[in-house]
């Protein structure tokens, strides 16, 4: 193969209008190149920074766009639930609320449910709340003495799963699972579960109020306290020895997974705007 070893024999050639009296960028080059009394430079080329739609968006939801759809970010409505759950509250005197989380519940089929939780000093309440018509649809009451463990640790599914989630989360045990029904197992819409599995609602960086409600280490520490002294201070019957804290994987016994995969990808158990449906 030909070298091309040196340019000699070619000049640059400039093409200047009339009245043109600054050189051209070529004709500096030109004139650089060509000076023996200085030794050569490296050329230097300047250049601005791109910004990339990922500077101007680090996570997704934080476009306006999108957290829109979701009715929880509209204005008054995470306010207007928490007022509803302290009315709820009040049938029960004795209770002192201790906070509200916007977390995620993730059931034993796989399927995403957005939940308001409630601790108090005695009870965890797991609310499904309606952020459309502003309504509290289920309510689910846990005394925080029959919780006796916490997992925390990353999703795994059993190895033939076809739909599986990436992430960690927290699960809550207060029953046996030995005395869970295989009915109640493999039944999606079973209410007998003895646990609940929670993670960060995707609304979590839209705001400084969501991301301090949306924190699932700010719940799991005020969880925590909460049920070690609700077990201090229990003496009834369904009182447990202790409760035990462990950094274990969290398994979701799911295996073809295709009401999950449809629901999550659609993002059905959360309170969305779908949008305008016409003829």
């Amino acid at each position: 193969m030909s070298k091309i070893g040196s340019f000699e024999g070619f000049q640059p050639v400039s093409l200047k209008q009339e009245g043109d009296d600054q050189p051209s960028e070529t004709d500096q080059l030109s004139t650089e190149e060509g000076d023996p009394g200085k030794d050569p430079e490296p050329s230097r080329i300047s250049r601005q920074p791109s910004v990339t739609e990922s500077t101007l968006y680090p996570n997704p939801y934080h476009q306006p766009y999108v957290s829109r759809k979701y009715f929880v970010t509209r204005p008054g409505a995470i306010e207007t639930a928490m007022e509803d759950l302290k009315g709820h509250m009040a049938k029960t005197p004795g209770e002192t609320i201790q906070g509200f989380w916007l977390l995620t519940e993730i059931d034993h089929w796989n399927n995403e449910k957005e939940r308001i939780l409630l601790v108090t000093d005695k009870t965890l309440l797991i609310c499904k709340y309606d952020f459309i018509m502003l309504s509290c649809v289920q309510l689910q009451r846990i005394p925080l003495s029959t919780v006796y463990r916490i997992c925390l640790g990353k999703f795994v599914f059993p190895g033939m799963s076809l739909d599986k989630r990436q992430g960690e989360g927290l699960r809550i045990y207060w029953g046996s699972l030995e005395q869970q029904s295989l009915l109640s197992r493999w039944n999606p819409w079973s209410t007998e579960v003895p646990y609940a599995t929670f993670t960060e609602h995707p609304m979590k960086y839209t705001s400084e109020k969501f991301l301090e409600i949306c924190k699932l280490s700010g719940f799991t520490s005020k969880l925590v306290a909460a049920i070690q002294n609700a077990h201090k201070n229990s003496t009834g019957s369904g009182r447990r020895k202790g409760l035990m804290v462990l950094t274990e994987p969290i398994l979701i016994e799911t295996y073809m997974g295709l009401m999950s995969f449809i629901g999550n990808r659609n993002k059905l158990g959360y309170s969305l705007a779908r949008g305008s449906i016409g003829f």
